[in-house]
């Protein structure tokens, strides 16, 4: 069956050669056309990480590029959390590049058959200056439209991002009518964007300084097709009752399958012993207003869980409507936290949490990829499941997938959490550890996965500097190929293009692989 998939797929790298790109669909086993994109982080809104497109062998680096033109170094360490590219049905690669030491960023768009450059894009966009940098990832909508972050917290868009041609982009913002003589310079956007299907764009801002009345510190914004802007202003409490919470940088919003809800997360200062507390908001994707919230809680204590700035989760939401997301333990003790789970309307938890959380968005993985997977749920999780060496653990970090709708005791805390289904350890021994945990290994550098349901496999980039396919039916890592010598750096994504490329980020270099 995988055989058989790859040869496809090589059918359609042939045809991309004559300037065509197809998706492949399996429907009852026949070959079907249709729309391939990588719109935004995590892939769609619900940030399953699903891929449309059977992935290439990872035979070869067929190009690359760098994203950060002047990467800081921390020693061997690179801590910044880089944006997701996101590719065009006709396979133009959208690349967010970093352009200063602390701030600066501009759009390449690249052909994602050979990486040469059609266009590039400046931008204005200042970040929020504080903590680390925001993960800076545009969007596409689903008629085409790319958008991107500008200064003072507005937005700017193209119609074509195929085209090889400059061209003016179009400039809008969420909180003013008569601009651009109001715009805020202390308005900043500080998530990913993220795309409903009528092409409304959703994101975190915040606001560090004078500005426009009734913008606050921050908060969750909208604006749709037509430029037409408005935002929610998020709070604990009833209003005025409770200090203000701000959207973590890095979040990204999510919405539900219907695009009738909208999910963010927020935290606040206010309050725990080492860190900010954090809600998780369930709002009215036209209005944006709070149809409910949940305290997030660490469910080993029962005390309010931490939601940092630097946390790379985002929620992911189920087929069946129920809302995953990451946090962190309080009080701090391992820095693995929790996977939470709760039903579409944030009124219950739905069942166990998982054993690892914070540092990454799970991604959603068809029952049907796992053949040895015996139980009744209809889709799994796959999550990062580190086990920090430095922070009490072994330095056993894996990748695992697990069963939203089964439990096992945590050896580690014993709390009841998510049945692990499939784990798989790291490849590579990691010599910051060695001395006092001998079986230690480089962990994963990812904030999101890529899954292929054709090859029933998960691709995933490592801090060993290589990128790996882990094959669900065999439990082993089938394909391997090396990027960098490895590096200690914060999560990046992993993505799969409209030709089954498959993109990683290393050592603040773009990877396109392929065959």
């Amino acid at each position: 069956m995988i055989s058989e998939i790859l040869d496809r797929n090589r059918l359609v790298n042939r045809i991309a050669c004559f300037g065509l790109v197809l998706t492949i669909v399996l429907c009852d086993g026949q070959l079907v056309q249709g729309q391939s994109v990588w719109p935004g982080f995590a892939r769609d809104p619900q940030h399953t990480a699903q891929s449309d497109v059977v992935s290439q062998r990872l035979n070869t680096i067929v190009w690359q590029t760098p994203v950060d033109l002047q990467p800081q170094y921390d020693g061997n360490d690179l801590f910044i959390h880089y944006g997701s590219p996101v590719i065009t049905s006709l396979n133009t690669v959208i690349i967010p590049v970093k352009t200063g030491a602390n701030d600066g960023f501009e759009l390449q768009g690249r052909s994602g058959l050979d990486g040469h450059l059609l266009w590039t894009q400046a931008t204005d966009y200042v970040s929020p200056q504080r903590g680390g940098l925001p993960s800076y990832s545009p969007t596409l909508t689903p008629q085409g439209r790319l958008y991107w972050a500008g200064a003072g917290g507005t937005v700017y868009y193209r119609d074509n991002p195929d085209s090889p041609q400059a061209v003016i982009p179009h400039h809008v913002t969420f909180y003013l009518r008569r601009w651009p003589r109001f715009i805020s310079p202390n308005v900043q956007i500080s998530t990913p964007l993220t795309s409903d299907a009528n092409g409304t764009i959703y994101f975190g801002f915040e606001v560090n300084g004078p500005a426009p009345k009734g913008l606050g510190g921050g908060g969750i914004a909208r604006v749709n097709s037509n430029g037409k802007g408005s935002f929610a202003i998020l709070q604990a409490g009833a209003p005025g009752s409770v200090t203000q919470l701000q959207v973590p940088l890095n979040c990204a919003p999510a919405l539900s399958a219907d695009g009738q809800t909208l999910y963010v997360a927020a935290h606040g200062t206010a309050m725990i012993r080492n860190g900010m507390t954090g809600y998780l908001f369930a709002l009215d994707s036209h209005s944006l207003q709070v149809k409910n919230k949940v305290l997030l809680v660490d469910p080993e204590t029962g005390d309010p869980a931490e939601v940092q700035d630097d946390d790379t989760a985002s929620p992911t939401v189920g087929p069946d409507g129920r809302v995953f997301f990451g946090v962190l333990e309080n009080p701090l003790r391992t820095d693995k936290g929790w996977l939470l789970q709760f039903n579409a309307d944030l009124s219950q938890s739905t069942g166990a949490p998982g054993a690892f959380g914070w540092d990454d968005t799970a991604s959603l993985v068809p029952a049907s990829m796992v053949p040895s997977y015996q139980g009744s749920s209809r889709y799994l999780l796959m999550t990062k499941y580190n086990d920090y060496a430095g922070s009490g653990g072994e330095g056993l970090n894996r990748l695992a997938i697990l069963d939203p709708n089964d439990s096992q005791v945590d050896a580690r805390t014993g709390v009841t959490v998510m049945k692990e289904v499939l784990t798989i350890l790291g490849q590579t021994p990691d010599p910051d550890f060695l001395a006092d945990h001998p079986q230690a290994v480089r962990e994963w550098c990812i904030n999101t996965a890529a899954v292929d349901p054709f090859t029933r496999s998960i691709l995933a980039n490592s801090e060993d500097g290589k990128l790996y396919r882990w094959d669900l039916t065999s439990n082993r890592f089938t394909e391997v190929i090396t990027l960098t010598t490895g590096i200690g750096e914060a999560y990046t994504p992993t993505v799969i293009g409209a030709d089954g490329k498959v993109y990683a980020i290393n050592n603040a270099t773009l990877f396109a692989v392929g065959q």
